[in-house]
């Protein structure tokens, strides 16, 4: 699917930046796929890379940094406070727009078969993924590392990995490959070098001793900053946030006598989590903008910035280079359709006279903002999959071998050339049908913006069916093709009822 996902693996590799960057690079190579950070820490000797895209790139970006991590980690001279089992020590993917949590499942089931037949590692399936109950949490799954799990696979049944070979490979070790919530990666440093306080303190506050709901935590010494670490993940920021933990972790410190110097978020967090928390309040080391995900996958900007930025874009669609093209301009004018939806939110939101339409058009203003962000990366999406579908075809066919790598790699490209517009329709219905709740029931003054929004998310609708359909002869599955021109036909119709409705609504 095109859907889009989030994948956040960790490298046993925190030291050796050149390492470190030469595994980004893979995943910044893959076409269709969006770098949103890489953390290192020399002291954990771990780093965090934080990629999205498309379901396909996303999971060909994970199989190339695993492959990279195995050929340049050797783990047999790895050493770092934080536990450790593989060189990619563990790959999760997480849902972002529609994807569902049970298409992460899939995808991690998918990856871990590659990278257990085509790199030699065993890989344990764990949290949403998990085969067993055993091995939900992924410390239970790394328990006794990379040198434990080496004694112990071979000889205890219940060490058997889900897919690959039963024995760690030699220098890169076993990896752990799941689907997950948003998982926050939040530590609290103390002023401090007392260790056992530190463990104390995160036996406390961890749920599998009684503390908080979805927390898990370790106490860690941090010998180049002379202090120690409350190390976290929080499973579920709705049900446990950073504000609540680090409000219990100042307590506990205070009343040992020791200041909370700082704390700090590895990686990206949502924006659900964000508003739980004050910056100030938790002592970040670092700004907490940058590390807003929906941020760094859909850039905002003022009236003027957007102008700006608007430019270059339309100058590359008018050029001679076949991307960006159709497919980018049907998904851009569906972003803008979500965004005059949500405009027309916030002129309605809060307003006296629209008191009896607050909870709707609130909702409108919500949907309308998390359509344009994933409409907006539906741009993105299609250009990389109109290059995949270009360098498919530059695949050599002189050999019989080679004639069939090249079909394979055809019928793969031109699904995802299909299914990239057919998913940007998906969006842009949804769209329209909250333009069309804003024509009816928003500000009376706006009615004119939320047609217009109707408007351009039909065309944006009809112009990613007419990709879909272009893209259609180059697959050979004619059930797989049926069932997409169905869903085409089913979009459209759709979306003429929603135009005729928001239009009729509006008065004008």
């Amino acid at each position: 699917m095109s859907k889009m996902v989030e994948c956040v693996p960790n490298f046993s590799e925190g030291r050796r930046r050149e390492v470190v960057e030469a595994i980004a690079a893979e995943a910044r190579g893959t076409a269709g796929v969006t770098v949103l950070g890489c953390e290192s820490d020399a002291d954990h000797n771990r780093s965090v890379l934080t990629f999205a895209g498309p379901h396909g790139a996303v999971l060909e970006a994970a199989l190339r940094c695993a492959r990279k991590a195995s050929q340049v980690i050797d783990l047999r001279s790895h050493t770092g406070a934080h536990p450790r089992m593989g060189a990619t020590d563990v790959v999760p993917f997480v849902p972002l727009g529609t994807t569902t949590m049970e298409e992460c499942v899939a995808l991690a089931r998918r990856l871990g078969e590659r990278i257990a037949s085509e790199l030699s590692i065993p890989v344990y399936l764990y949290a949403e993924a998990a085969t067993r109950p055993e091995r939900r949490r992924l410390a239970d799954v790394r328990e006794g590392q990379f040198e434990g799990i080496r004694e112990s696979i071979g000889a205890d049944p219940g060490r058997a990995p889900d897919f690959g070979p039963r024995a760690v490979h030699p220098s890169a070790g076993a990896t752990a490959v799941g689907a997950r919530f948003f998982l926050i990666a939040y530590n609290v440093n103390l002023s401090s070098r007392d260790l056992p306080l530190a463990k104390r303190i995160a036996k406390e506050i961890r749920e599998k001793d009684g503390g908080l709901p979805g927390v898990q935590a370790l106490g860690l010494a941090l010998p180049e900053k002379g202090m120690v670490q409350v190390s976290m993940n929080l499973l579920d920021y709705r049900r446990t946030g950073m504000r609540t933990v680090y409000l219990r972790i100042r307590k506990r410190a205070r009343e040992a006598g020791v200041a909370v110097a700082e704390s700090e978020i590895v990686g990206l967090v949502p924006r659900g989590a964000v508003h739980q928390v004050a910056a100030a309040g938790l002592r970040l080391d670092a700004p907490l903008e940058p590390q807003v995900i929906e941020d760094n996958l859909a850039p905002e900007g003022g009236g003027g910035d957007a102008m700006e930025s608007a430019g270059p874009f339309l100058d590359l669609l008018a050029s001679d280079a076949p991307v960006p093209g159709g497919g980018s301009a049907a998904a851009l004018a569906g972003a803008m359709a979500a965004a005059l939806a949500a405009m027309v939110g916030r002129l309605t939101v809060g307003r006296e006279k629209y008191a009896s339409a607050e909870a709707d058009m609130r909702r409108v203003l919500e949907t309308g903002e998390d359509l344009r962000r994933a409409l907006f990366r539906q741009v993105a999406a299609d250009a990389a999959a109109y290059g995949g579908f270009m360098q498919a075809r530059k695949i050599p066919k002189g050999t019989a071998a080679e004639k069939a790598a090249r079909a394979a790699a055809m019928e793969e490209a031109g699904r995802l050339a299909a299914e990239v517009p057919l998913e940007s329709a998906r969006l842009a219905l949804r769209a329209m049908e909250a333009a069309a709740e804003a024509a009816a029931k928003g500000n009376r003054n706006a009615a004119s913006d939320a047609c217009v929004a109707a408007l351009l998310g039909r065309a944006a609708l009809r112009g990613a069916c007419f990709n879909v359909r272009v893209n259609l002869p180059s697959v050979k599955d004619e059930a797989w093709k049926g069932r997409m021109a169905s869903e085409v036909e089913r979009l459209e119709r759709a979306a003429e009822e929603v135009e005729r409705r928001a239009l009729a609504v509006s008065g004008l």
